[in-house]
């Protein structure tokens, strides 16, 4: 199948969807063959080897317009009608097209035609009209490409370019940080356990739970020999954690979820959080947590790799090793020293600290990664996976407390 063809797959709308509907008349299974039959059509584009004999006409018919702006491009001409492909160079015609994806397509199948729109027909430059800005469906992968263009923004563009970011980091801040508050905060409390609490200290439940071999039934009572407690509540820092971002070109979703978690951790009084991006050059964002869009504006995707200045950079702000949790996020491609990089991943676990390698930190499947340094970081212990958003608070507790990472089988 071509990519025209999976694109326009990906894109066409399920049975039931929006998009015209099936008619009423003749047998349910005459009702279901034109159904299939009008959706096949759109998948297929209408050439003149698609076999359907199906005609569209009204809503079909402009959703099939969309779909050929961006997938017919190439294409032979369409039978009984010569019909051009492709949206141009035109900010008014692109315009446009936005407009009626939106109209007929879902969010998610719109988010996913922008990103084909500016991969296929490079639309990238367009997306520095604030004009062109307020039209689109925001979403991560929009971010990321906005990030790339950062340095090409003009100042007419940026406060549209902000509004846009704002808007999408705050819907993952809902969507993320009660969760995550929520089971770091459990993590920390266990982390901080104590084996001889007091009275208010104990932890009921866990202490019954650990001395049910001591039940007395004619009593009908747990006698514990052994008490489990939390340490009291303090508002000093019980951990440290650094996240190091590469934030070369294709790690753009990794760097915007990456980002919204730093702010997140940052808001917790019990941790201490630094954050740090590098390509081949080092920038320590950490005083903007406050803001993750600042952040996010403080990267610039693309550049080279240097993990092991980055890793230095962070081994060198450490000073409780065994009260903290390093975080590097990077496809591993090095462009650096690797033995170096791999003696500073040994000498930082060997003084006690958490180590964690994600390969990336977003929804998009397996990523590509340099598997020779993965390998080496597995070798010490430190094995390397692809984390998804929702994965991630359970990876940061289990390193808070020192566990085995739940590493997802398909890693």
């Amino acid at each position: 199948m071509s990519a025209d063809t999976t694109g326009r797959e990906a894109a066409t709308p399920s049975a039931g969807e929006d998009g015209g509907t099936a008619g009423t008349a003749g047998t349910a299974a005459a009702a279901g063959l034109d159904e299939r039959l009008r959706r096949w059509r759109l998948v297929l584009g209408g050439d003149t080897a698609d076999g359907t004999g199906r005609r569209l006409t009204g809503r079909d018919a402009a959703m099939d317009g969309a779909l050929t702006a961006l997938y017919g491009k190439g294409d032979t001409p369409r039978r009984g009608r010569d019909r051009s492909a492709g949206l141009g160079a035109s900010a008014p015609s692109v315009a446009r097209w936005l407009g009626d994806i939106r109209t007929y397509f879902s969010s998610s199948v719109v988010q996913v035609m922008q990103r084909d729109a500016i991969d296929r027909l490079g639309l990238s430059t367009l997306l520095l009209e604030p004009e062109m800005l307020e039209a689109v469906e925001a979403d991560v992968h929009l971010v990321g490409t906005l990030l790339s263009l950062n340095k090409a923004m003009p100042e007419t563009t940026r406060e549209t370019a902000r509004a846009v970011v704002r808007k999408v980091v705050e819907d993952l801040e809902k969507r993320l940080a009660t969760r995550t508050r929520a089971t770091l905060d459990g993590a920390l409390d266990r982390s901080a356990r104590i084996r001889r609490p007091r009275h208010h200290d104990i932890d009921w439940n866990r202490t019954i739970a650990a001395n049910l071999k001591h039940y007395l039934p004619e009593y009908r009572t747990v006698v514990p020999e052994r008490l489990i407690g939390y340490g009291r509540a303090s508002r000093s820092v019980k951990k440290e954690v650094v996240l190091c971002i590469d934030q070369s070109g294709s790690m753009a979703a990794s760097v915007v979820y990456a980002s919204v978690f730093g702010a997140v951790l940052a808001s917790m009084r019990s941790l201490a959080t630094r954050l740090v991006v590098f390509d081949t050059a080092v920038v320590d964002l950490t005083d903007q947590l406050d803001d993750p869009v600042d952040v996010l504006f403080g990267t610039r995707l693309g550049g080279g790799t240097d993990i092991n200045r980055a890793l230095a950079y962070c081994q060198s702000r450490i000073t409780r090793p065994t009260e903290t949790v390093v975080v590097l996020i990077s496809d591993l491609y090095e462009g650096g020293i690797r033995e170096e990089m791999l003696k500073r991943v040994a000498a930082m676990k060997a003084s006690g600290v958490q180590f964690v390698a994600l390969l990336a930190l977003s929804d998009d499947g397996a990523p590509a990664y340099d598997r020779d340094h993965a390998a080496g970081l597995a070798a010490l212990g430190a094995p390397a996976f692809a984390c998804t958003p929702e994965l991630f608070p359970e990876v940061m507790a289990a390193a808070i407390e020192k566990r085995a990472l739940p590493i997802p089988e398909t890693a």
